[in-house]
């Protein structure tokens, strides 16, 4: 079905996203950076005697931290996103028919190599019985 359906990940056995785990990994890159890059300023570079104040002050750090951990997983994770689904400029995507992405429907049958002709005509046969407006056959490579 081309609507959300609550548990249809479940039941169809699909595993579920591992975009969650990248947006972490690029969190704490973030976080790291920040923390490194400030304190290598702070203490080694530039260090600058603010009235007595330590040089290694990360209260005063936590704002551009929480902003490089944002930026870090936002900009990861777009492009993890883009990359895992095909989307990423020079990734060739794998669409059925270009008519999918705006008025039409399709039902796909993974069918193995060596799946009789008979098993496949009769999934075209069923098809044509319920009303399938087209039935065709194409071969993915993975």
């Amino acid at each position: 079905t081309p609507f959300p359906v609550h548990g249809l990940d479940e039941a169809m056995g699909l595993r579920m996203t591992k975009l969650h785990s990248a947006g972490f990994i690029f969190g704490a890159t973030g976080t790291l950076t920040a923390l490194a890059f400030i304190t290598w300023i702070s203490t080694v570079n530039y260090p600058i005697n603010y009235g007595g104040k330590p040089y290694f002050s990360l209260p005063a750090w936590i704002p551009i931290t929480f902003e490089l951990t944002v930026l870090f997983s936002a900009v990861g994770m777009t492009l993890t996103y883009l990359y895992l689904n095909r989307l990423a400029p020079g990734i060739e995507p794998r669409v059925l028919d270009n008519r999918l992405t705006s008025h039409m429907f399709a039902m796909t049958f993974e069918l193995e190599e060596d799946t009789p002709s008979e098993k496949r005509e009769e999934i075209r046969k069923m098809l044509e019985a319920q009303g399938a407006v087209e039935v065709h056959e194409k071969d993915f490579d993975q």
